[in-house]
């Protein structure tokens, strides 16, 4: 049983990136009922327990034999270093595109559970309905509860064979526009800091610098945002490029770059569910003229307008089409910020006496080329419960970790600013 890759899901392959969900735990787990939720996931998501083969026409997604498939794996061992070892740890080439690890303290009551899952076969909103239903099973198996009958396992449809009717030379007019695009306004990169004058840096390692604000001062920014006609999301792709200029030398304006994920799949006719696992998004890419003198807010009114203007005329329909050409073109996504966000999702529903005290979503890649001397700076941002958490991945042969913390203290700064514009109240923000 296997389904071949559409050129979208291809591009994927190259990049090894993976979606990593955790999950903070209080209470008595049920280390069967867990095994036996995981197991049904991937028995009614194929893409869970295949691996990726190339054959004579391109890449596919093919079954693993049944003592191939992923299965939970426990252990006990402290948490922080499970988080970051797991972090980490690939997805083997020619193995189960997904995986999950309980870690569990010794006395039985503290874990982490980890959720591992290839960019190939999903992407944040899916990977974060896959968790959310992995949990849903387990309230319902340790409560010996009779679990919703497990789907009959099929591949999802791919996103781009989803899209409606275009003509080509339209989407070609489209490409040449953008690229014309890229060659006119080439941005700026954040340059390394950890990086040696050969181009290389020490033995990296992905870490992250995490910011969360907690539900008051999350909902005095989204109310400054409404209250200034743009999105939150906005306001954090501002305060970004204000932060990335402030990295970069010489005086006056700046052409940087922000790249907005898109999700595709509320704008499709029917509307693909989040609880289908595939790459549903695309990317818008705009360019702005950034100087250590412009107004955020500003900033967040040009990000928004444009954005909405971009889906207005249909463009991210476009930018899907065209993405089969990355590879060949990268400027057609090379930006000075990467800003995604999920918005406000639910955090797993979990049996009495069991809860979650954190829950985290951070996207991580196998290679990040500290010998290209910049790169773009990511920040994966997403509100649990109603919590605004914005993570900043980054390899430490590139970025070291003082540089990645100073850059997310700025961040923080230029996001309580927005903060205070809203009326002011008691509120917490948390760094990591």
């Amino acid at each position: 049983m296997h389904r071949a890759l559409c050129p979208v899901e291809t591009l994927y392959v190259g990049q090894r990136s993976r979606a990593v969900l955790s999950c903070t735990l209080r209470g008595p787990v049920d280390v069967p009922a867990l095994s036996a939720a995981y197991d049904a996931m991937t028995e009614a998501n194929p893409g869970l327990r295949s691996r990726i083969e190339q054959d004579r026409t391109g890449h596919v997604l093919r079954l693993l034999d049944e003592d191939e498939r992923p299965r939970l794996d426990t252990r006990c061992g402290d948490e922080e270093e499970a988080w970051a070892q797991e972090l980490n740890r690939p997805l083997p080439v020619g193995g189960p595109l997904s995986r999950a690890v309980l870690v569990s303290a010794p006395n039985g009551e503290s874990h982490l559970f980890v959720l591992v899952v290839d960019h190939t076969v999903t992407d944040g909103h899916s990977s974060i309905a896959l968790h959310n239903a992995l949990w849903d099973r387990y309230r319902a198996l340790a409560g010996g509860e009779p679990a919703d009958e497990t789907p009959r396992p099929r591949w999802p449809e791919p996103v781009s064979r989803l899209l409606p009717p275009a003509d080509e030379a339209d989407t070609a007019k489209y490409l040449d526009g953008r690229l014309e695009e890229t060659r006119r306004h080439p941005v700026a990169l954040v340059p390394y800091d950890a990086v040696t004058g050969d181009g290389t840096g020490p033995d990296g390692r992905i870490e992250v610098r995490r910011l969360t604000l907690d539900a008051d001062l999350t909902a005095r920014l989204r109310r400054t945002a409404r209250d200034a006609d743009v999105s939150v999301h906005a306001l954090i792709a501002a305060t970004l490029l204000a932060t990335a200029r402030r990295r970069l030398d010489g005086d006056g304006p700046r052409t940087l770059g922000c790249l907005s994920p898109v999700d595709l799949r509320s704008r499709l006719t029917p509307p693909v569910p989040a609880a289908a696992l595939v790459p549903a998004v695309t990317t818008h890419l705009q360019t702005l003229d950034v100087s250590e003198e412009s107004e955020p807010l500003e900033l967040a009114r040009t990000v928004h307008g444009r954005l909405s203007d971009f889906l207005a005329r249909g463009d991210h329909f476009h930018e899907l089409r065209i993405t089969p050409e990355i590879p060949r073109n990268p400027t057609l996504q090379l930006a000075t910020v990467i800003a995604t966000n999920m918005g406000v999702v639910p955090g797993p529903r979990l049996p009495d006496g069991l809860r979650a005290v954190d829950v985290r979503l951070v996207p991580a890649r196998e290679q990040y080329f500290p010998q290209a001397g910049r790169s773009p700076v990511m920040a994966c941002v997403v509100s649990f419960e109603g919590r605004l958490s914005i993570e900043f991945p980054h390899s430490t042969a590139c970025f070291s970790p003082s540089f990645m913390r100073a850059f997310r203290d700025d961040v923080r700064a230029g996001l309580l600013r927005f903060v205070t514009a809203a009326e002011p109240r008691h509120g917490d923000a948390a760094l990591a």
